[in-house]
């Protein structure tokens, strides 16, 4: 799982969750916007509740918490670091699932992926990373 949709890939993440690395670090930066705890005080990876959960409840938690607070999102910058799958023939499907699980327009969502030219685990295709900035506005809504 990727930004919410299913890539083919011959790997996949270990994680406690289904291991969707694009919505844990979407999860995360709402979640520091917001001044809270992160993604592992919220569900912690020791409680059997989110043993293999989507990581859509997560992203919904956050921005629950996100519109509670009284803010809405006005763009994530999402850069995601892989050796493969490539990224390309996919970004469409992953703007418009992050759209609809952050409740906002795809043109707020950049989706940019990059390679790490076959260097450490990353670029040997043994890992993923995912960096996140969101700018959250006051008011609900748009």
């Amino acid at each position: 799982m990727l930004g919410g949709i299913e890539v083919p890939h011959d790997r996949g993440c270990a994680a406690h969750s289904d291991g969707d690395v694009v919505l844990h670090a979407l999860t995360d930066a709402i979640l520091g916007a917001l001044g809270q705890e992160d993604i592992g005080q919220v569900f912690p990876d020791d409680q059997a509740d989110w043993k293999d959960a989507d990581s859509a409840i997560f992203i919904r938690e956050a921005v629950g918490r996100m519109k509670d607070a009284g803010y809405r999102l006005a763009n994530a910058d999402i850069t995601l670091i892989l050796q493969r799958p490539k990224l390309a023939p996919h970004k469409a499907a992953m703007r418009s699932r992050l759209a609809e699980l952050l409740e906002t327009d795809p043109a707020r969502i950049n989706l940019k992926g990059k390679t790490h030219e076959q260097v450490d685990a990353i670029g040997e295709n043994r890992a993923v990373a995912c960096h996140v900035v969101v700018l959250l506005l006051p008011g609900v809504g748009g």
